[in-house]
């Protein structure tokens, strides 16, 4: 049996009174990049922290490769963490060491290599990420937020996963250097067979990047082709996708489509 590569069922999140899921449904296909979209306080943080495992949802099911996280102990979960990477929004880098030593980390906790034989595949992961072979001796404080950036996918991509979960990737970068990103991660994407779930606020990179699109709204989640989304009449969906900030993008992207097929 062929399994979603990301399954979530029935997920219900609360603290307290207050319900952040209630019933959320999402599934992430193989070799898809998947955006996540929501309002402030709908739970886009708390929805990652639930499927990497790092706090327990109060129902439903969380499967990565048909495996039901919700229901594994300590150890079981590690075994998974190490199939999947994640970058969070601000890096998560280790300001103490280095980017080659950061990037090492996973490493040294899920394969047992020699001092040498992590330097070069630490090395090769810091050039995958585009960085430049003297950034991998620089401490996260000698980097610009671009690098920043590149420097904590290097460490996502260092146990050569399949899963890779991005949050805010774009976030404080320029337009120039976000558009890099995006087509950084398109090119990994492809070569590398990576299946990408992205949460992003940033209109650019889901137009840009992604196949299908989640939206949390009203405790769940509305799931569509992105030109599925954009139809859809929630009304918090309409005004994201159809507000002013996303008429050029909608526009840009019909110019497009009819680019590609002539009609």
């Amino acid at each position: 049996m062929i399994y979603p590569v990301l399954e979530v069922q029935g997920l219900v999140n609360r603290f307290g009174s207050q319900i952040v899921h209630n019933g959320l449904n999402m599934e992430v296909r193989e070799d898809e990049v998947f955006g996540i979209v929501g309002g402030s306080g709908t739970g886009k943080s708390v929805l990652l922290r639930s499927i990497l495992g790092l706090q327990r949802p109060q129902a439903g099911n969380i499967r990565i490769e048909g495996r039901d996280i919700t229901q594994m102990s300590t150890t079981q979960l590690r075994t998974v963490k190490a199939r999947y990477g994640v970058t969070f929004q601000q890096g998560a880098l280790f300001s103490a060491l280095t980017v080659l030593q950061n990037v090492q980390l996973p490493m040294l906790e899920h394969l047992h290599l020699s001092a040498h034989e992590r330097d070069e595949l630490a090395m090769l992961k810091v050039r995958l990420a585009g960085l430049p072979a003297d950034a991998a001796q620089k401490f996260p404080a000698q980097l610009s937020g671009g690098m920043i950036k590149r420097a904590a996918l290097a460490r996502a991509l260092a146990l050569d996963p399949r899963l890779l979960f991005l949050d805010e990737p774009t976030s404080g970068l320029d337009p120039i250097s976000a558009a890099e990103f995006d087509e950084l991660i398109l090119y990994l994407q492809k070569q590398l067979r990576l299946t990408v779930v992205m949460i992003t606020h940033d209109l650019d990179s889901i137009f840009r990047t992604c196949n299908r699109v989640g939206v949390i709204v009203d405790q769940r989640m509305e799931v569509d082709t992105l030109d599925g989304i954009v139809k859809n009449p929630n009304p918090w969906i309409q005004a994201y996708f159809h507000g002013e900030r996303a008429t050029g993008r909608l526009d840009e992207r019909a110019k497009a489509k009819v680019e590609r097929h002539g009609t």
